[in-house]
């Protein structure tokens, strides 16, 4: 109801002010913050990679379901510890996030020392998507599927060479819980960047790779590299006559995900509430297609089950770096 100037409904005046200035005291330090400048989400990997490209799909609809700017920021550098340090270090009020990848949990084991916390440092949100991986060789290895490949390389240990696109991340972790399972022995030839590990494979200076998906899908169409198995636990939809590798190696799985992090000690409502817009995002349509076309599959899980994966994940990577002998670059 109204009130004209001048009236009143009976309330003291001084309670009513009191009551007013309480209505707006919730939205104080929050709503300047989202008036005042936009989310960013830092990304620990250069643009134009997997995980750059993941934070952008995901940007605009997120800025949509928040109803504010969302910016993507570049800050890359020793396998992401960069911009997830910036990120533990950020006030928690929901400026500053950060996509991370698989690196996030093997880093706790590869690197000697860490400037924070894998799990008490973050607020985990949403898991955005999974990346398997594929066994590819180049057309001239001697083997045409993974069982006779597996028996090849164990006839002739140090034979053949492993491309590795960055040392300690997840597609080299890949191959060596490979070889651990296995037991075999493929010397790495480590690269800086997938781009130059792949262009020697084609060029059959190398022999194999364990390549992204989305990295290896258009070589293996074109005929430039064969592919022997998938990291997935199942086969491919897209790639039906490429085996997964557990059916030769039960067990064997991996792939690389891509999640959202915010900063430890967020509070609940405002964690649950980017949880539930970037989820949201997850499922448009045009967010969907763009993480199917980079070859990973969209997840939107929520916090708590992100939570207790990456806690998993950890202790997980931790036996196969300590296999590999793994050092950070």
């Amino acid at each position: 109801m109204s009130l004209m100037p001048g009236k009143t409904d009976g309330t003291p005046s001084r309670l009513r002010r009191a009551l007013v200035a309480a209505a707006f005291l919730p939205l104080g330090t929050e709503l300047r913050a989202q008036v005042a400048s936009p989310v960013r989400i830092l990304v620990g990997a250069p643009a134009g990679g997997t995980t750059d490209t993941m934070a952008r799909t995901l940007a605009q609809e997120l800025g949509k379901a928040l109803g504010r700017t969302v910016v993507v920021e570049n800050r890359p550098g020793a396998g992401g510890n960069i911009a997830a340090e910036a990120v533990a270090r950020a006030a928690p009020d929901g400026s500053t996030l950060l996509m991370s990848f698989t690196s996030h949990a093997i880093n706790a084991s590869l690197y000697p020392t860490l400037p924070f916390d894998p799990e008490r440092d973050f607020t985990p949100l949403t898991m955005v998507s999974t990346s398997p991986a594929m066994l590819v060789a180049h057309p001239s290895f001697p083997a045409n599927n993974l069982k006779d490949a597996m028996a090849l390389i164990k006839r002739q240990p140090g034979r053949f060479n492993f491309a590795i696109g960055a040392l300690g991340s997840s597609v080299h972790l890949a191959g060596e819980a490979f070889k651990m399972m296995a037991g075999v022995y493929i010397v790495n030839i480590p690269y800086r960047g997938t781009a130059p590990a792949i262009h020697d494979l084609l060029a059959g200076q190398v022999e194999l790779m364990f390549a992204n998906v989305g990295n290896a899908q258009a070589h293996v169409r074109a005929g430039k590299l064969k592919a022997l198995g998938v990291t997935a636990p199942k086969r491919l939809a897209a790639f039906p006559d490429v085996p997964a590798i557990a059916e030769v190696l039960p067990g064997y799985q991996s792939n690389a995900w891509f999640g959202l992090f915010g900063p430890a000690r967020m509070a609940p409502d405002l964690a649950r509430r980017i949880s539930e817009a970037a989820r949201q995002a997850i499922q448009a349509p045009e967010v969907r297609r763009r993480i199917e076309s980079e070859g990973a599959s969209p997840v939107g899980n929520t916090p708590q089950e992100f939570a207790a994966f990456v806690h998993e994940e950890i202790p997980r990577w931790a036996k196969v770096v300590k296999f590999s002998g793994a050092k950070p670059e």
